[in-house]
């Protein structure tokens, strides 16, 4: 197994820590014997979280009596995976309901607007966060688990000094969140193996330097059927439309109309309960941005403004049920879903895009090329 070091950052290290072998601890790779001996001092810290068993996200009750309404279920997740001490950490990160207090005293206030060192800050989380979306999404292949993913993102999040924001996030387990086929949004990383046909969504969020950035993306987990291309498709350029609205003196609450628009072209439908939100020294904050038609998302855009729009799209109904791990939100009639997600700043005359692709293309953009697969011309 090749992994990337928690000592350096480097990839393609192979040495698992002995001492988190033997206590059951999530493993921990380095490079060389070197890097192991110098980062030792640091890396120590984790191995005084006491070993856990692999536990299920819900009751043997909750299994058997919840309605399931597509095909997936729930796996095993591993625990908590350990965070160095030296990274810096937002305020619900040790706290044990994981309540941000900072948010909680912040709803309802006036939008932040960012501007030259504290604007630079976000710009680089998100920079950083594009980096391990990126890691992410090529690790997305048949056979490896959800779990496996959230390892790869932990480890790459931690090289690079972050702290993974979904962690402990009002409890939530994981660092990253995984959501396959009929899951909307907050997919628990799990034992589950990824399997041929699958559609799933990646969300990576990163804190560094006191600000976060957040971003997801779709993979196609082998060819996709018509379906699945065609939701995927439309999510895609429901967030495109949306962006292109985006300006200093527009309103909030359009985004929301264009996205519909689109996504009835696709004979698609657009999830209400989740929005788009502000980013920045806190993880969710104004302005909070719908996504469906004729919403009253209250505000306009003003330069300095940073948010992410992230609409989430089905191929049925927009209704949605949550599972009753509290996290894990699926469409009502079992059928796919897909969620793009951009942070952005809005600029003199138009946007930037925060977390935008090196060369611009989606990921599943560029499996469809490999697999000489047209894009959906409707």
């Amino acid at each position: 197994m090749s992994c990337i070091c928690v000592g350096c950052g480097k990839e393609g290290a192979a040495m698992q820590c002995p001492t988190c072998k033997k206590l059951g601890l999530p493993p921990s790779y380095f490079c060389t014997q070197e890097c192991f001996k110098t980062n030792w001092g640091k890396h120590k810290g984790v191995h005084s979280e006491p070993p856990k068993c692999t536990i299920s996200t819900m009751s043997d009750v909750d299994l058997v009596t919840f309605n399931f309404l597509g095909t997936l279920r729930p796996g095993k997740i591993t625990p908590r995976r350990p965070v160095p001490s030296h990274i810096a950490r937002p305020d619900y990160a040790d706290n044990a309901e994981g309540r941000s207090k900072c948010e909680e005293a912040d709803r309802g206030n006036k939008v932040v607007k960012w501007a030259g060192k504290d604007l630079d800050k976000i710009k680089k989380v998100c920079q950083l966060c594009r980096e391990v979306l990126d890691i992410a999404c090529e690790a997305a292949k048949p056979g490896v688990t959800t779990d496996e993913i959230d390892r790869i993102v932990h480890e790459a999040t931690i090289a690079r000094n972050m702290y993974p924001s979904p962690l402990n996030y009002y409890n939530f387990p994981k660092s990253v969140c995984t959501s396959i086929n009929e899951i909307i949004c907050h997919g628990i990383p799990d034992s589950r193996p990824l399997q041929e046909g699958d559609i799933v969504n990646i969300d990576v969020s990163g804190y560094f330097d006191g600000v976060h950035g957040d971003l997801n993306e779709m993979v196609f987990i082998g060819k996709p059927d018509a379906d699945s291309l065609r939701l995927v498709h439309c999510t895609y350029e429901c967030l495109a439309a949306a962006i292109a609205t985006v300006a200093p003196g527009n309103l909030y609450k359009h985004c929301g109309d264009v996205i519909e628009a689109r996504a009835n072209k696709s004979n698609c439908s657009v999830v209400r309960t989740y929005s788009g939100h502000g980013v920045g020294d806190k993880f969710h904050t104004s302005p909070t941005i719908a996504h469906y038609a004729n919403n009253k998302s209250p505000g306009i855009m003003a330069e300095g403004h940073v948010f992410t729009i992230e609409p989430m799209i089905n191929l049925g109904v927009w209704q949605d049920v949550t599972w009753p791990d509290n996290w894990t939100s699926s469409t009502k009639d079992g059928k796919r879903s897909a969620q793009f997600e951009h942070t952005m700043v809005v600029v003199p005359g138009g946007v930037e895009l925060l977390t935008n692709w090196v060369d611009g293309v989606p990921f599943y953009q560029k499996q469809l090329k490999a697999w000489g697969i047209e894009l959906p011309t409707d």
